[in-house]
């Protein structure tokens, strides 16, 4: 790896750390830079954990803002990470984390935050194994034509509400292939991919592996597919929900707790009827019960919320099922090898590092108080069962319960949980300042 470095014709790596909302920020370093801070460490000015998605300073943070004058944050490459961009002449690519320190800087840091719950999880005798799915609509635009069209009308990338269809994917055959082919070139490798309902809608899923990598590739995932778009003139977006008559974008995540060794599934149990092992019960039961309380991990924007309505494909009740997709919790029994849960409640618009330490977080709560699933699993439309409640509707109230939550403190910590609350609630404040087209159509001219 490093050989590959010193021998690239470029004479730069590039680097990238994540942020609080799953953006990657990054630059561009000189070999003899690399070399330097390979072992030493690096350092990103702490701003990037200190603004939200458009660059705007949070007014209410303490871990850093006006009063600190944002110094540099002392941070790591991960040389596990290193991968080759493909469509970027192969240039050496490592992902970078906050360190640790006595000032608590790792405190903020979703990748930091997502090793110390797998922490707790080995500590427990387990080893997690996820992936993440995601579905994103592509448009025929570049970033200048969808400013200049200030984000309306915009041209889908093939018409129509046409799921798992062989013609679209074959209408934009070059870009479906390079999609798979430069991913898996990347060190994300694809299980399947295919056109989901909606116009210029895709639908990914990753190949499974421990969970530490899972939330790498899916980090990862999202920008390489915005920037292998670019190259076609394409625009992708992540976002839950892009207009009210059309089904969100979901982000689910499939996940399955082994033995140390990874050779056993912890959650299969061959002698139950639906194959689910004690383990499995009281990691489902902990998910649920805290369902509402770590929804902004799941659900972390104003458009999230948009997205969990009735009948759009996405759960909206503290349900769980038997492979049933209208379930917030979806068991798929099989067998000693794919038995699993997925967490449909997930966004297409997350963090993957929050969203797969949520989840683990939340299970293992369950398993280490020997939570019970007293809950029978949900028969038919989930919609409707209103039996033990439903999630909160909006980021204010979700990140309000969040906010009340000990349990939230307790399994990632007052440091992380409070930075990151502080986040939901400056991101619901600059909504409330906004002027809405829904607003302007219902107000306009009979008012």
């Amino acid at each position: 790896m490093i050989q590959y470095v010193k021998d690239h014709p470029s004479g730069k790596v590039k680097i990238a750390i994540t942020d609080i909302d799953g953006v990657l920020r990054g630059k561009y370093i000189s070999l003899e830079k690399f070399l330097s801070v390979m072992d030493q460490g690096t350092s990103f000015c702490d701003v990037v954990f200190g603004w939200d998605a458009a660059d705007l300073a949070y007014d209410n943070a303490e871990y850093t803002g006006w009063h600190t004058g944002y110094p540099d944050a002392a941070a790591r490459l991960d040389l596990s990470t290193f991968r080759k961009i493909p469509w970027e002449n192969n240039i050496p690519f490592f992902l970078a984390e906050l360190q640790v320190s006595q000032s608590g800087s790792d405190s903020v840091c979703p990748r930091q935050l997502l090793k110390k719950i797998i922490g707790d999880g080995e500590a427990a005798g387990f080893k997690a194994f996820f992936s993440q799915e995601f579905e994103w609509y592509n448009f025929a635009e570049t970033p200048d034509t969808i400013h200049e069209k200030q984000f309306r009308n915009l041209q889908p990338l093939t018409p129509g509400m046409f799921g798992y269809s062989i013609l679209r994917s074959s209408l934009e055959n070059d870009f479906m292939t390079d999609l798979f082919s430069l991913l898996k070139q990347f060190d994300i490798p694809l299980e399947g991919l295919h056109t989901e309902t909606g116009p210029g809608t895709y639908e990914a899923a990753i190949t499974y592996s421990e969970i530490l990598e899972a939330a790498d590739r899916a980090v990862l995932f999202k920008t390489a597919v915005k920037e292998i778009a670019y190259k076609q003139s394409i625009m992708a977006t992540f976002m839950a929900k892009i207009q009210e008559n059309l089904p969100g974008c979901g982000g689910h995540v499939h996940q399955s707790l082994w033995d140390k060794g990874g050779r056993k599934n912890m959650f299969y149990d061959e002698k139950d009827p639906h194959h689910m092992s004690e383990i499995m019960k009281h990691y489902l039961a902990g998910q649920l019960l805290l369902l509402p309380q770590i929804l902004p991990f799941f659900a972390p924007t104003i458009n999230s919320y948009k997205r969990l309505v009735t009948g759009a494909w996405a759960p909206t009740t503290l349900t769980w099922g038997l492979d049933n997709r209208t379930v917030a919790l979806r068991v798929l029994g099989g067998n000693a090898k794919s038995c699993r849960l997925e967490t449909r409640v997930i966004g297409a618009d997350v963090n993957p590092y929050l969203a797969m330490a949520a989840a683990l977080g939340a299970g293992l709560y369950g398993i280490k108080n020997k939570i019970s699933l007293k809950q029978p699993p949900t028969q038919g439309n989930g919609y409707l069962d209103q039996s033990n409640g439903h999630l909160p509707a909006t980021l204010d109230k979700a990140t309000q319960m969040m906010k009340e939550s000990a349990a939230v403190k307790e399994i990632f910590g007052t440091g992380f949980s409070s930075h990151f609350i502080k986040t939901r609630e400056w991101e619901w404040k600059q909504h409330l300042k906004s002027v809405t087209d829904w607003e302007f159509r219902r107000y306009f001219e009979i008012i």
